[in-house]
């Protein structure tokens, strides 16, 4: 699968030779005399046969230096939800570039910006930006702090919010590490990591309603984070009734919610995963498909909660609200329309049944579940999990030999299981990957 001409939406063009990786290979190499570990980030190690190094990207496609073209699934580990380089977002970006990149102030985009977001999301009365998901994961967790004026956070094993210390906990822990489900340990993410900075976080096993109405009922928590759709590792679904119970338990003991929408926020649809449950959190936060690659993130929620950040609650960020970042949004959420969501949601589906249908006739055993926009493929499972616990068994290094397959019959796909998908990704984008499913399900 070689380079070719893509044209305005990202044509396909391909012959039967594999995707090889030579020149990514000696890059990283090459560029890990100033990159340390060759890469910016810990989340691009660990991609098989190489972590690769790319040259541009169009619709749903990218050109990597060895002049591969490849279907990717990765979308910016979530944000590519109009896919690679749209229009409509580079023609705002480059119009806000001629009248400025940084004020140390406000602007007319920012406030139209914000409230697009408010009349999107149910929970969003105010809201604040940021630059990334941990940034507002932290804020809310302060937000949480000053509005009841207790310190315990009660997070779950497999949620991911942020590489800080406090919360970077119970991520991905080993079972032996865990302890006992009804009482998990909490487990450190990172050597290095202050152990002491986790002292007021307790983790719980997620879907597990009784858990969480008996951690609250002795009063002294306040905060509930949560991922509403556990995104960040099996696209797994609340079960029925649990969103709602956690709602009525946080609001009973004076606990303050937290859905980290960062994933599902403006990617499952336009007013996240809270308006598709139909539970509403006191706080949200969002980043991702926000901004469709640009580097914005949001706080929403309560007035009353919000407003806290006028009153002595400190929330600063010197790229805050960057106007040329703050264009790529307006124009990102004005794209998100209903119909936008409906053929996502249509493709996605039938992406989904496809791979189902591929894995299955090479007779390796897997699920595939989730959203359409956002769903995961777990080898080695023979019924959905419902948290991370049921996530542990999964054939993980099959997995990876199943993607690096994939990858050389030119499709990208998450080693961690999930695949996002953007609009983008038409008919022919989806047949061409079914039929590297079924190659590389054969090879494996």
């Amino acid at each position: 699968m070689t380079l070719r001409n893509p044209g305005d939406g990202g044509s396909l063009g391909h012959n039967s030779r594999p995707c090889l990786f030579d020149k990514s290979t000696r890059r990283m190499k090459e560029n890990a005399r100033w990159l340390a570990g060759g890469v910016s980030s810990n989340f691009r190690f660990g991609m098989a046969p190489t972590p690769l190094v790319f040259e541009r990207g169009e619709g749903a496609l990218l050109y990597d230096v060895d002049g591969n073209e490849l279907i990717d699934y990765y979308l910016g580990m979530g944000p590519m939800i109009l896919g690679h380089s749209p229009a409509g977002v580079r023609a705002a970006a480059a119009a806000q570039l001629d009248r400025g990149l940084l004020y140390a102030g406000q602007t007319d985009i920012e406030a139209e910006a914000a409230r697009m977001i408010c009349a999107m999301v149910p929970c969003a009365e105010r809201m604040r930006f940021a630059s990334s998901g941990s940034e507002v994961d932290q804020a809310a967790i302060r937000l949480a702090r000053a509005a009841t004026g207790r310190i315990t956070i009660v997070k779950f094993e497999g949620h991911y919010h942020g590489w800080f210390d406090n919360v970077l906990w119970s991520n991905a822990p080993t079972l032996d590490a865990a302890g006992p489900e009804d009482a998990p340990n909490r487990v450190a993410g990172s050597l290095g990591q202050d152990k002491d900075a986790g002292l007021h976080i307790e983790v719980l096993s997620w879907n597990d309603l009784g858990a969480v109405e008996r951690r609250l009922a002795k009063g002294d928590v306040a905060g509930v984070i949560m991922e509403p759709a556990m995104c960040n590792a099996g696209s797994i679904k609340p079960a029925p009734g649990y969103l709602e119970g956690v709602r009525a338990a946080c609001t009973k003991h004076g606990t303050i919610l937290i859905f980290d929408e960062v994933i599902t926020g403006f990617r499952v649809g336009p007013g996240g995963a809270q308006k598709v449950f139909g539970v509403t959190p006191d706080i949200a936060t969002f980043a991702k498909a926000i901004a469709n690659g640009f580097p914005v993130a949001a706080i929403a929620g309560r007035a009353d909660i919000l407003d806290l950040f006028a009153k002595g609650v400190l929330h600063g960020g010197t790229f805050n609200a960057q106007p040329v970042a703050m264009a790529a949004t307006v124009a990102t959420l004005t794209a998100l329309t209903p119909e936008l969501y409906a053929t996502i949601a249509q493709r996605g589906t039938r992406l989904m049944d496809g791979i189902r249908k591929e894995l299955s006739a090479a007779g390796i055993k897997a699920i595939v579940t989730g959203f359409p926009q956002i769903f995961h493929v777990a080898f080695g499972l023979d019924k959905p999990a419902r948290n991370y616990r049921d996530l542990v068994p999964m054939d993980r290094a099959r997995y990876v030999r199943f993607t690096a397959a994939l990858l050389s019959h030119g499709v990208r796909a998450l080693e961690r299981g999930a695949w996002f998908m953007s609009i983008a990704h038409d008919d022919a984008v989806i047949d061409r990957t079914l039929q590297a499913v079924a190659a590389a399900a054969r090879e494996i």
